[in-house]
């Protein structure tokens, strides 16, 4: 098994970026992934879930990363290159910058170092399109979410309030300083 970050993760486990005819798969892996997060008195998680299973919006935009595993998707995750993906967004991409979004992993996929796979994936993709930075914002309630982040050398950037939706923390890897990854 490869080893990244000092972490065994599986060789089982397929990461490539996405094709047409897995829209609703990469949808529905990752939803499952977000739902465990959402409550009914939480502001704007209906439309939240909602954009999250459009995969093949993001995909016009963006690139998105599944994660395979036996023939499965298993996960998902979008990485901004060249421009973000809202266009609403209060804060443009900056030239150096890459920027993941809606990293997940389906419930009966975890703990087999998928997400881990993913994001390294993306900071490898990153790097090869001459990014210097990565950045992402992620939930409070997602510990082991912010654990990985933390394990891969990002640093917290401080809170966002998104407009109508959920308080974010955000994080930042400068991609000169990390270390290099080994899959």
């Amino acid at each position: 098994m490869p080893v990244a970050y000092g972490f065994v993760v599986s060789d089982e486990i397929e990461i490539r970026p996405l094709l047409a005819s897995e829209y609703a798969a990469a949808g529905e892996a990752t939803v499952s992934a977000f739902r465990e997060y959402w409550t009914p008195q939480a502001p704007g998680w209906e439309p939240y879930l909602a954009r999250i299973a459009d995969v093949e919006s993001r995909a016009k935009q963006a690139m998105v990363l599944v994660a395979v595993d036996r023939g499965v998707i298993a996960g998902s995750v979008t990485l901004e290159l060249d421009s973000r993906i809202s266009p609403g967004s209060s804060e443009p991409l900056a030239p150096d910058e890459a920027h993941i979004r809606m990293l997940g992993v389906s419930p009966e996929h975890r703990g087999r170092g998928i997400a881990r796979r993913l994001m390294l994936t993306c900071i490898d993709t990153a790097r090869a399109h001459g990014k210097g930075v990565m950045t992402l914002d992620t939930d409070s309630n997602m510990t082991a979410a912010m654990q990985l982040y933390t394990e891969l050398g990002f640093q917290p950037t401080g809170p966002q309030q998104r407009p109508g939706g959920p308080l974010l923390l955000g994080y930042r890897l400068e991609l000169d300083s990390a270390p290099p990854t080994t899959r």
